[in-house]
């Protein structure tokens, strides 16, 4: 095969032009979120306890529509300039796109499973042992959140149980269907046709740490102790390379969506129980313990599919530090590579804080 002959140009073009296409579909989304932003508020008063629910449901919505009508009008556009630098054929980004919400009898059970795999044995071991050895998270999640502020999405913490949970229901799906559509289902799904797979799990996962970490940089969070963000960063990045490997692999949306819901949903309960003065072990034993025991029934059970993935997985992720000896790197356009990549990561990253 022949080699070409700036494999760094290639490298750096390729992340230009996915670039660009991610900045269309970013100002396509962001008109699209004008409807719910400032339109909302002269049908339901701000303060109505079914105005976050109704503003978190639109903005699900927009995203699932805006995404694949600003990816085709992004393909009509970039067409002739980037099809030398798709790695595989690009017939209709738009449908490539919509497949992933494809849900079918056949798959159906499948799905599921590794939506409940997901769930058990990342996202609740992990809540739970950072709460358990890092107690003042939930302080420090329930501060920065900023319930009580009057212009805060997230008022409904302050409400009774049964507002709250019915709210934390809707909330949380329709977050979780807005987060994987846009870091797995649109960012990491087409920049892996840009470039290798491995480097837009990375991009995309240092986005979504990223985003968590900005906490940091909200009035509510001054004097708070850095490493908590540190932290929230650090697990959201390490979960959504876990959870962008599947998307990829798989090609399914709903089991990332599922356990993504699911375990907010769990947390959400973690935070509205603190700031109602309920101690942590309150949530452990009726909550988290009675789920760890099914997280191990879970792993004992499917421990040949774990064990499976968690071999391809590895390799996957070992394969992006070592040279790509079909572009003809050395160490040096190795290195150069991976820092191109956590720097356009931190490009998206502060498009997604101007404009969504």
């Amino acid at each position: 095969m022949r080699r070409p002959k700036n494999p760094l140009k290639k490298i750096f073009k390729q992340r230009i032009y996915y670039f660009f296409e991610v900045l269309i579909i970013f100002l396509g989304i962001f008109i699209f979120m004008l409807i719910p932003t400032f339109l909302l508020p002269f049908f339901i008063d701000f303060n109505s306890i079914i105005f976050e629910p109704l503003f978190f449901i639109l903005r699900a919505a927009i995203i699932i529509v805006a995404i694949p009508l600003f990816l085709y009008l992004a393909n009509f556009i970039m067409e002739s300039q980037r099809k030398k630098l798709i790695l595989e054929e690009d017939i209709s980004p738009s449908k490539n796109f919509l497949t992933l919400f494809n849900i079918t009898k056949k798959n159906f059970k499948y799905q599921l499973l590794y939506g409940i795999l997901l769930l058990f044995l990342i996202f609740i071991p992990l809540d739970f042992f950072t709460y358990l050895f890092l107690p003042d998270t939930l302080s420090y999640m329930s501060i920065v959140l900023n319930p009580m502020d009057e212009l805060s999405f997230n008022s409904y913490f302050m409400e009774s149980y049964y507002v709250f949970l019915l709210s934390v229901i809707i909330i949380q799906i329709s977050v979780a269907i807005f987060e994987e559509t846009l870091f797995r289902g649109f960012l990491a799904n087409r920049g892996s046709d840009y470039f290798k797979k491995m480097s837009a799990v990375i991009i995309t996962s240092f986005v979504f740490g990223l985003g968590h970490f900005s906490y940091i940089f909200t009035i509510s969070s001054i004097g708070l102790p850095i490493i908590f963000p540190i932290i929230w960063f650090l697990q959201t990045f390490l979960v959504g390379i876990i959870l962008a490997m599947l998307v990829l692999r798989r090609h399914w949306i709903f089991p990332v969506i599922f356990a993504h819901a699911v375990n907010n949903i769990i947390t959400a309960h973690s935070i509205w129980n603190f700031i109602h003065g309920n101690d942590f072990s309150f949530m452990s034993f009726i909550v988290y313990v009675p789920l760890l025991i099914i997280s191990i029934i879970l792993f004992v059970w499917q421990f040949s599919r774990i064990k499976e993935s968690l071999s391809l997985g590895f390799k996957e992720f070992i394969s992006y530090f070592k040279k790509d000896n079909e572009m003809g790197e050395g160490w040096l356009k190795k290195i150069v590579r991976i820092m191109m990549d956590f720097l356009f990561g931190l490009i998206i990253f502060i498009m997604v804080i101007i404009i969504l």
